[in-house]
């Protein structure tokens, strides 16, 4: 196809509010990660809390951010994408300047008499819910308004704006933290998602699916997830990969850290994260995908890990901050490899009649290693800290990251042998 038709497809492929809501995401993950990586020292430094209790709040919070919309899923398609968007960024909003306000001196009389731990709690599973529809109705509105021919290339788009987001968030994050502090750069979270609500209010279309769809109940959903728990295959694989989304998140709870604690506390550790991870994504994905495509799924999906798992041998050998973002590169290039294949893989395994459901739970393993990781990530620093070898942080995800690549080599191997024995 030439350049001149690749543009005529993509002028005539996709209904006008496939690119707003695009748009919105891109704001919506531009709001996320810009306060997602000033998150723990905000807690630490600002509000006080132990390592510990600020990964135990980011645990709650990203979990939630990421179990939820395969409820809220749910509700997008019972009021509709655009009422979703409205309700969406309304709470966004609103939970956003919550918890940018409670480290606010205008605020601290009217939080004075609050613990401040269970208060924060509360803001952050309100955000949370808001958060909960985005990406149903994202992915819906990307799926009813591209064609057959375009729909591959819509999904690209998506993730492509997702990790510019994710670039420019950050950068906007360390501008913004070192002139006013941490807690202004929830403002401005809040003030791009009621920017997006006035978009999504005045541009945003209703377009109509032309598939028939059968939406499924909420008590549908949570039957599903019954019927999802009992496939030991998948559950098994499923756990694995909650080790790689583990340590991915380590990007986000030691590593800043590290960096203002043991490197320079004036460093802008947002840009060193941000450039480092979502701009490799940005300009190496559509290559690494090219390389790697006539690499077998399975094996895509250990090369990966593997790779990512370098960030902190790179790191642990010597901490500084070009070891910290070759490390973050490393691990960027090891997700490039296996992320795409991972559905590839889900779709491969799911039963007969099945696809759609195994493909809703995808994101799991992030929401399962957002429980149980960010929490397991403030202790391990603090623990170090306590200790005085905070080296041994690295060496502990390290660990990890190891476990999880032999644990996903064991898994493909007994996989393998059953295939063939099926086969025989």
């Amino acid at each position: 196809m030439s350049l001149s038709e690749r543009i005529q497809e993509i002028k005539t492929g996709f209904h006008p509010t496939f690119w707003v809501a695009n748009g919105m995401e891109l704001f919506e993950r531009l709001a996320y990660y810009g306060q997602q990586i000033v998150f723990m020292i905000y807690m630490r430094n600002k509000l006080g809390f132990t390592e510990t209790e600020a990964g135990q709040l980011s645990g709650m919070f990203g979990g939630l951010i990421y179990l939820l919309p395969i409820l809220g899923g749910t509700l997008a398609d019972k009021w509709g994408f655009r009422r979703s968007f409205s309700v969406a960024f309304s709470i966004l909003a609103l939970g956003y300047f919550l918890i940018g306000s409670v480290g606010m001196s205008a605020f601290a009389d009217v939080y004075g008499n609050f613990s401040l731990y269970w208060l924060v709690m509360v803001f952050l599973v309100f955000t949370a819910f808001g958060g909960s529809f985005i990406k149903p109705s994202v992915l819906g509105t990307v799926a009813v308004t591209s064609t057959e021919k375009t729909k591959s290339l819509g999904f690209a788009v998506y993730y492509w704006l997702v990790n510019v987001g994710a670039m420019l968030g950050p950068t906007i994050a360390y501008l913004v933290r070192d002139r006013f502090g941490n807690e202004f750069v929830y403002l401005v979270s809040a003030i791009s998602c009621l920017a997006m609500l006035v978009v999504n209010v005045m541009l945003y279309k209703e377009v109509e699916d032309k598939t028939v769809v059968v939406h499924e109940s909420l008590g549908k959903k949570i039957a599903n997830l019954f019927v999802v728990l009992a496939n030991v295959k998948f559950m098994i694989f499923l756990l694995i990969y909650s080790l790689y989304w583990i340590i991915f998140w380590q990007e986000f709870i030691i590593v800043p850290y590290y960096i203002t604690d043991y490197i320079d506390k004036d460093a802008p550790y947002e840009i060193v994260q941000s450039w480092a991870g979502a701009g490799a994504i940005i300009l190496l994905q559509i290559p690494i995908n090219r390389l790697t495509k006539h690499i077998p799924t399975r094996t895509a999906i250990v090369l990966g890990f593997a790779l990512s798992s370098l960030i902190w041998v790179i790191i642990g050998l010597y901490p500084s901050i070009p070891t910290i973002a070759a490390g973050i590169v490393a691990f960027a290039i090891g997700e490039m490899i296996q992320a795409p294949r991972y559905y590839e893989y889900i779709s491969a395994i799911a039963p007969p009649g099945q696809q759609g459901l195994f493909q809703g739970y995808a994101f799991l393993p992030i929401a399962i290693a957002r429980f149980v990781g960010d929490p397991i990530g403030g202790w391990l620093y603090e623990t170090s800290k306590v200790a005085g070898k905070p080296e041994m942080v690295w060496f502990a995800l390290i660990g990890i990251g190891v476990g999880g690549t032999v644990l996903m080599w064991i898994y493909n191997m007994v996989v393998t042998r059953q295939e063939r024995t099926q086969g025989a």
